[in-house]
């Protein structure tokens, strides 16, 4: 076993000007490390998702009537206060655990051999998000849960995720130049696909917002629009997704595409397929709470699924996996993903 050196003044005073540099020069992560970490974002990612439903689901909403304090004497919930009260301050502190799982995330990709500075970019365009959607998820308690504002908050969250399930393919993969799989033709039929999503999920935020489970049992502005026609237009677009991946599939096979695209593409059907019922069971049983939360889930991974599917279209080979870190400068480093 190695001896650990002694941290000097100079060491002590280059982790507080750069504490990343001061790591990455300590710390060389197995590429399965990296891997898991990035892992571990995207699956914090869904799970704020989903607990930000569960906020809304049981009323919990304005359960913290103000931000970033719970109340205006109080961070935290007094024991006066209620049940609701705790899950919506349990939801604001599960952002500090998504934090701390995008933190290892950055740390990791940063000590990685050789430095790959687009991983560690995905990594703070994820905590920059992180931030704005807190800043905005303050900006929903303080208007009083207004739909529009509740939209844009699960938006943001899927830009999150659509960010951290980019940054766990780049941990798979090596920083070469994209070599594309398929044709062109195929290739705008899957961007037609994710146009499509967006589209179902941004329609989705409608139903939600002119919907009856508004976050708080007290009267809550809902969107003047009729539920029933939005939830309509939902399903057409939920049909078309699904038409169009089912599509994709037999398209794959007649070309005899390689089996990354052909499994995902099978791997994303059999995920509508599931959401699709949740869906319609939701809406003929009258949107009991539980089905809701877990249609909510399934948004999410659909949405990672479509990406996955995208980003299976290509594959970048090992070669030039990354630039020297300041710590690597002068050196020859040979590591590869």
């Amino acid at each position: 076993m190695e001896r650990v050196p002694n941290v000097t003044r100079a060491d002590a005073l280059a982790a507080v000007r750069n504490p990343l540099a001061f790591i990455a020069g300590r710390w060389t992560p197995e590429p399965r490390t990296v891997q898991r970490s990035a892992l571990s974002a995207l699956v914090m990612s869904v799970v704020i998702v989903v607990t930000g439903g569960a906020v809304r689901l049981t009323g919990s909403g304005l359960g913290c009537p103000t931000w970033p304090k719970c109340t205006a004497t109080s961070l935290a919930p007094t024991g006066a206060m209620n049940v609701h009260s705790a899950i919506e301050f349990g939801n604001r502190m599960l952002t500090y655990v998504l934090c701390a799982a995008i933190g290892w995330a950055i740390v990791a990709a940063r000590s990685e051999k050789p430095y790959r500075r687009s991983l560690t970019r995905l990594g703070w365009a994820q905590f920059w998000l992180v931030m704005g959607n807190a800043v905005l998820g303050g900006v929903v308690v303080l208007v009083g849960l207004n739909p529009y504002t509740v939209a844009a908050h699960f938006l943001l969250a899927s830009a999150l995720i659509a960010v951290a399930t980019v940054m766990w393919q780049r941990t798979r993969e090596g920083d070469g130049a994209p070599r594309s799989l398929v044709g062109k033709p195929v290739q705008q039929m899957v961007w037609f696909l994710v146009a499509a999503s967006v589209l179902l999920i941004a329609v989705g935020t409608v139903v939600t917002g002119a919907g009856p489970h508004a976050g708080d049992s007290s009267e809550v502005e809902r969107m003047p629009l009729d539920w029933e026609t939005i939830s309509k237009l939902h399903a057409v677009l939920a049909w078309i997704v699904v038409t169009l991946t089912f599509a994709l599939w037999f398209v794959l096979k007649a070309v005899d595409a390689p089996a990354a695209p052909l499994h995902r593409t099978r791997e994303l059907f059999l995920v509508l397929l599931s959401q699709g019922v949740i869906g319609y069971v939701q809406y003929f049983t009258n949107l009991p709470e539980a089905l809701v939360g877990l249609h909510m889930l399934g948004s999410g991974l659909v949405w990672i699924w479509v990406l996955r599917v995208l980003l299976a279209l290509r594959e970048r080979p090992g070669g030039d996996l990354g630039i020297p870190g300041p710590a690597q400068a002068g050196s020859s480093v040979g590591a590869g993903v």
